[in-house]
C-alpha cells in the first residue's frame, strides 16, 4: 500500500519524481545533488560550491566518525550523505520523498562501493519512521522550504535527535521584513503560501527544545547560486534537448530569474542554521 501524503507534499513529489526535474537536476545541477552552493567566484562550478557547503556544514556538527548516525532530511540524490560517508565513514540515512530520485541515489551508492554507509528510505521528513533519539546529527539543505507542516518538520526532527545532538541545515528563507507580494511567483512555483524564515526557525527550534549555537547568513550565496544555476541551464540546453522538455526549461529559467531576483532585492536569505538538542 502507497504513502498516503497531503496534497502539497504530493505536488512536490510528483514534481521530482518527473523524467524532466530528475534529469535536469542530474544533467545541470553538478550531478550529484540538488542544492545551493558556496562560491569563492561567481563562475565556479556548482559541484565545487555544493561539496564547501557540506564541508560547511559538517565543521559546525562537532566530531564525526565511524560511530556517528546522521539522517539527512530530503537529501536528493544522496550527494551530501556519499560525501559524508566518505570522507568520515559514518553512517547516513537519507530521507527522501522522490522514489526517482531515491533509485538514481542507491545506483550512485553502489556504484562509489558507499551503500553500506548509506540507507535511502522513502518518505516524508513530517513523519520520521525511527525511534526517539536514534541520531546523532539531522541535517538537511535546502528541502525544508517544500514542506507545508514545516514546524512539524522541526518537531519531528527534535525528536529523534539525541540529547546533546546537532541539528545542522539550510534553506532558502523570505527575509524577516520580506515583501511577501514580490514573492508571490516563488510561493506559486513550489506550491505554497510562504516560505521559512531566520524567526520562524528561530522561534519554532526554541519550542521543541533546540538551542541556537549559531546562524552563518550567506544571503548573497543564494543569488548567486541561482544566477549560476541559470546560466549553466543556458550553456546546456542544447544538451538537454530529448532529455528534458522544453517547456520545462522555459520555466526553469523564469523561475531561476524569481530567485536572482529576490536574493537581490533582499526579500530572500540563506544560511547554514546549527542547533543542539537540549541534554
Amino acid at each position: 500500500m502507497s504513502k498516503q501524503y497531503s496534497n502539497e507534499v504530493e505536488v512536490a513529489r510528483s514534481y521530482y519524481n518527473s523524467k524532466d526535474a530528475d534529469n535536469f537536476y542530474y544533467l545541470v545541477w553538478g550531478g550529484e545533488d540538488l542544492h545551493l552552493g558556496i562560491y569563492e567566484t561567481p563562475d565556479e562550478d556548482i559541484y565545487t560550491a555544493s561539496r564547501r557547503a557540506i564541508d560547511r556544514m559538517a565543521g559546525k556538527a562537532g566530531k564525526i566518525d565511524e560511530h556517528t548516525r546522521i539522517i539527512d532530511l530530503g537529501g536528493g540524490f544522496a550527494g551530501s550523505a556519499r560525501h559524508l560517508a566518505k570522507k568520515y565513514g559514518c553512517h547516513v540515512t537519507v530521507l527522501n520523498l522522490s522514489e526517482a530520485e531515491n533509485e538514481r541515489g542507491r545506483k550512485m551508492n553502489r556504484e562509489q562501493g558507499l551503500d553500506h554507509l548509506i540507507d535511502v528510505v522513502d518518505g516524508s521528513f513530517d513523519d520520521i519512521p525511527y525511534g526517539d533519539g536514534y541520531f546523532d546529527v539531522v541535517w538537511s539543505e535546502d528541502a525544508i522550504l517544500h514542506s507545508d507542516q514545516r514546524e512539524k518538520v522541526i518537531e519531528e526532527a527534535s525528536r529523534v535527535l539525541r540529547p546533546g545532538g546537532a541539528l545542522i541545515f539550510t534553506d532558502p528563507m523570505q527575509t524577516d521584513n520580506c515583501n511577501e507580494e514580490v514573492l508571490q511567483p516563488i510561493y506559486e512555483r513550489i506550491n505554497l503560501s510562504s516560505l521559512g524564515s531566520p524567526s520562524f526557525y528561530r522561534k519554532t527550534c526554541k519550542k521543541y527544545g533546540l538551542q541556537e549555537q549559531e546562524f552563518e547568513e550567506m544571503a548573497e550565496q543564494l543569488s548567486t547560486h541561482y544566477h549560476r544555476v541559470l546560466k549553466e541551464t543556458e550553456k546546456k540546453e542544447d544538451q538537454l534537448e530529448g532529455h528534458v522538455s522544453r517547456e520545462y526549461i522555459d520555466n526553469m529559467k523564469k523561475g531561476l530569474r524569481h530567485w536572482v531576483k529576490g536574493g537581490q532585492e533582499g526579500n530572500l536569505t540563506w544560511g547554514i542554521f546549527h542547533f543542539r538538542k537540549h541534554a
